[in-house]
């Protein structure tokens, strides 16, 4: 980090005179000088096993937990408002803006307040991002979840339609939270890059019909068409839970459903592997 301090010293610009030139140096401060904090009881640390436990008290804070030193990298790589990080000694640290705090525990200390069985050294907090339903989408590519409860298939999903350029993820009543440890670590840095809002299901119509987007189910109906026959360029898919599919009221507001092709012994695929064949159908 650099800071400038200035001083005087005397410049014979003429002989017969003496005047004084006002520099500025940089100071850099010293590497690796970071706060050390050994106490569980630590507010900091308090504050991040919280966030790790508690959505409520994440949205009433407006910060999220993320773990790991690569999850770091690609928040600081995307310029994601990082606040504060806590890493144990052998995990070196990234240059950091002026604002983030970043102090240093040891690895004991870090298995009680992360989340995680197998601590990769690295807890981060990051401001959350505007979760308000805008008026209308922007993009034209979307997808929406209903119901998908298990927070490794959510992040996932996000992972997944960030590398195919969707748009965004909406999700509906009774999905995972977006930002939970498990959400963002499955992320892999998209919850950086890609918008994500949660809604309820009376808001969809509304919303899709601002934005002139069709929305279409991936469910069995009279209407259901085989996936690879349907213009997927512009419009919002809709996948369902993972034991019970799309609720009857999601359903009800699809203008179309499609089915993916599979082999007549299988039932049905886990969500996020049916997302990715729909998302990478729409990509091509």
């Amino acid at each position: 980090r650099l800071k400038s301090v200035k001083f005087t010293l005397p410049y014979p610009a003429d002989p017969t005179k003496a005047c004084r030139v006002s520099l500025s140096i940089p100071i850099i401060k010293e590497a690796g000088a970071v706060e050390k904090i050994t106490s569980r009881s630590n507010g900091l640390l308090v504050h991040m096993k919280k966030l790790a436990a508690s959505a409520a008290y994440r949205r009433e804070q407006g910060v999220y937990l993320c773990d790991s030193p690569k999850l770091l990298a690609e928040a600081l790589k995307w310029h994601a408002p990082v606040r504060e990080i806590a890493v144990t000694a052998d995990v070196p640290l990234p240059p950091l803006p002026e604002t983030v705090r970043a102090v240093e525990i040891p690895e004991d200390v870090m298995s009680s307040i992360s989340p995680m069985k197998s601590p990769q050294g690295a807890l981060f907090t990051v401001t959350l991002p505007e979760t308000a339903v805008p008026e209308a989408l922007p993009g034209s590519r979307y997808m929406v979840l209903d119901g998908v409860q298990d927070p490794g298939n959510v992040g996932t999903i996000l992972r997944t339609l960030d590398a195919f350029d969707f748009d965004g993820l909406l999700l509906l009543e009774g999905c995972a939270d977006p930002w939970s440890v498990k959400t963002v670590r499955s992320s892999m840095g998209a919850v950086f890059r890609r918008p994500v809002w949660c809604l309820k299901a009376a808001q969809l119509p509304g919303l899709l019909t601002r934005s002139s987007l069709p929305l279409y189910g991936t469910a069995l109906r009279q209407d259901t068409e085989d996936v690879r026959a349907v213009p997927l360029d512009r419009c919002a898919i809709v996948i369902g839970s993972e034991g019970q599919g799309i609720s009857d009221a999601v359903l009800a507001l699809c203008q179309k459903t499609v089915k993916i092709p599979m082999s007549q012994r299988c039932e049905s695929l886990n969500a996020a592997i049916a997302a990715t064949v729909l998302l990478w159908e729409s990509y091509r």
